[in-house]
């Protein structure tokens, strides 16, 4: 073997060595929210006290999204939701707060159109392809969240599917469970790091030690395993789009689970819808599998909680499953309904282009601004 080709495999185990060690971080960083959340919060009872202003599922809802929106990451914050529901956070405000971050993980695409806003006719045609994941997700929760307000039916669900896994004797993870003794040394860690500070002090500094620890780990993920895929990514994306919705929809959760990042995976179609190699029509499954295939980390992230919160980790992480295999499935499975994202995002495309401080100011409005005065008016 040449000396160029061992630091090829060389350089290819370091790589997957890195991002063994980001994903092990992941859930230490999870286990390390959820136990300084029970400590700042005092248990169950101090969480719903200190998430009262968010009795709201609007509020919720919004918090979510401009959360997202800040991060850039909805695994970020789906991950750190579940990490906050393990430590007492009410499901019925986590759910909207999923339902947010769905929202707010779009920004990312279409702040990458904004890089063809030089040409109209590129411009036009990134912008439609990046705000019809805005339209959608949004017309996915118009639709849900009511439901959910009404009947409950997202939590109901995975809460019978979670019970099946985790609160059966015969079914219980916690018998097979390796990845508490992996976990608890290091959160244990961080613990004694923080000792010096008083009371529920050091609950708070775990939160945001964790909180960060999340950011970083998901965000240096994302790009490591962009670094050992993207070529077999965006062989597998042009490969996909065009031969029909299923496949798209397919390969869209296959490179968003390989990269688990929704933006990237959306990311990587801009640039070809705006030089006009693929429509939005033909891009949109692509995007609505990406939708689904984010959901891995939260499923990765209820798997370091243990205990009691096993279940209710489990129950949100399996709501952020559900919520966008049924929004693709009824939506997309509708012919009506199917097109009013398309219709919509061509619709705001055709003004963006004609006039680009409209566009600019979509993205702030409807990402920051909005969210963020809404969120205290209802307040």
């Amino acid at each position: 073997m040449s000396a160029s080709n061992q630091q090829t495999l060389f350089n290819k185990i370091v790589n997957w060595a890195a991002i063994a060690f980001l994903v092990y971080l992941v859930l230490v960083a999870v286990g390390t929210v959820s136990g300084g959340f029970k400590l700042a919060s005092g248990g169950s009872a101090g969480a719903k006290e200190i998430f009262s202003f968010a009795t709201n599922p609007f509020v919720a809802l919004l918090l979510g999204a401009l959360a997202t929106a800040l991060v850039q990451s909805s695994s970020t914050v789906t991950s750190v939701i579940v990490g906050l529901v393990a430590g007492g956070l009410p499901i019925s405000i986590a759910i909207p707060m999923v339902m947010g971050a769905n929202i707010g993980t779009t920004i990312t695409n279409t702040l990458v159109s904004i890089g063809h806003i030089r040409s109209k006719e590129e411009f036009q045609r990134a912008f439609s392809a990046s705000t019809v994941h805005d339209f959608f997700n949004l017309l996915a929760v118009l639709i849900f969240l009511p439901l959910e307000i009404m009947f409950g039916l997202l939590e109901k669900f995975a809460s019978s599917l979670a019970h099946l896994f985790v609160g059966d004797a015969d079914l219980s993870l916690k018998s097979y469970n390796f990845i508490k003794p992996l976990v608890k040394p290091a959160v244990g860690l961080v613990k004694d790091a923080v000792s010096f500070l008083d009371g529920k002090a050091v609950g708070i500094a775990m939160v945001l030690i964790g909180i960060a620890m999340i950011l970083f780990a998901v965000t240096t993920l994302g790009k490591l395993l962009k670094k050992a895929l993207v070529g077999k990514a965006k062989d597998l994306l042009h490969g996909a789009i065009g031969r029909g919705p299923i496949a798209g929809i397919t390969s869209g959760a296959a490179v968003t689970v390989m990269v688990q990042s929704s933006s990237t995976t959306t990311s990587l179609m801009i640039p070809l819808a705006g030089s006009g190699v693929f429509t939005t029509r033909q891009i949109y499954p692509f995007t609505l599998g990406a939708n689904i295939g984010t959901t891995i980390t939260a499923l990765l992230a209820a798997t370091s909680i243990t205990g009691p919160a096993a279940e209710v980790a489990l129950t949100i992480a399996l709501v952020h499953v559900m919520f966008n295999v049924f929004a693709v499935a009824l939506i997309y499975g509708m012919p009506l309904l199917r097109e009013i994202p398309l219709q919509l995002a061509d619709k705001l495309a055709k003004i963006g282009a004609e006039n680009k401080p409209a566009a600019l100011g979509y993205v702030l409005g409807s990402f920051f601004v909005l969210p963020g005065l809404i969120m205290f008016a209802v307040r």
